[in-house]
């Protein structure tokens, strides 16, 4: 199977305007997640998928591939799907531009899973490591059937623990009841195709998470176990956490 990279992004992010040329240690914040999914995966080929050229001259000035999107597109999903029409991959990762941490054991895990015929979509998850994050809106929950397929994602502290009234603890996280979402994505070719053609569905609008789109419709998610944790750029003020972690990275 023919496997690239392609990482979505755009400029108009509501909680964090601009957040992908914000300057993290005065490097915009896609350039990290650039360089290392270069260092992680040199063998993958990797494109970016961006909505505007502003975005797009930073990365094609530091030598990166740009495919430039339409904008107003719904979701990164439906951005990948348009520039796989000219990249012509049979499998596609996807990584998201404001997760500079990603792993080369994350990748190859997201590659194993979008082999397999039987998933029409792959994703991770992981454990969560504070009840603050669990409660956490921009800490998105994933909840697996017993073959590892998400049954649903969600902003809310699922599932409702009803004999302590919702309260929990880590110990009751670490039973892995719920994961932590990650977002990193892999796709068949022809589902990415046929996703692009799909209406938005309801709980994608309620809960603003486009793989609710996917299960509203019948398609099977593969929810793999991963062992790192994930550091998005979710708000300004992850940006400080991110510049704390690079530190200790480097």
């Amino acid at each position: 199977m023919n496997i690239a990279i392609v990482v979505p992004g755009r400029l108009a992010s509501q909680r964090f305007p601009k957040k992908l040329l914000f300057p993290v240690k005065n490097k915009p914040l896609i350039l990290w997640t650039a360089e290392r999914i270069a260092k992680q995966a040199p063998e993958y080929p990797l494109y970016f998928a961006i909505g505007e050229k502003e975005l797009g001259d930073v990365l094609t000035d530091a030598g990166f591939k740009v495919i430039l999107t339409d904008p107003d597109l719904p979701s990164g999903t439906d951005r990948i799907a348009a520039a796989n029409r000219e990249i012509k991959a049979d499998g596609i990762i996807n990584v998201q531009a404001d997760e500079p941490l990603v792993t080369r054991a994350q990748i190859e895990q997201l590659a194993e899973l979008i082999r397999r015929p039987e998933s029409d979509m792959a994703t991770l998850g992981t454990i969560f490591r504070s009840v603050e994050a669990f409660r956490d809106p921009n800490c998105v929950k994933v909840i697996r059937d017993s073959q590892g397929y998400a049954l649903y994602f969600s902003r809310a502290p699922i599932p409702y623990m009803r004999e302590t009234k919702g309260e929990v603890d880590e110990a009751w996280l670490k039973e892995r009841h719920v994961l932590h979402h990650l977002g990193m994505y892999a796709y068949h070719a022809g589902f990415l195709e046929e996703f692009g053609k799909l209406q938005q569905g309801k709980l994608e609008q309620i809960e603003k998470l486009e793989q609710l789109r996917v299960l509203e419709r019948g398609f099977s998610i593969g929810v793999g176990l991963s062992d790192s944790i994930s550091l998005g750029v979710d708000v300004r003020e992850d940006a400080a956490k991110l510049e704390k972690a690079l530190d200790e990275a480097l």
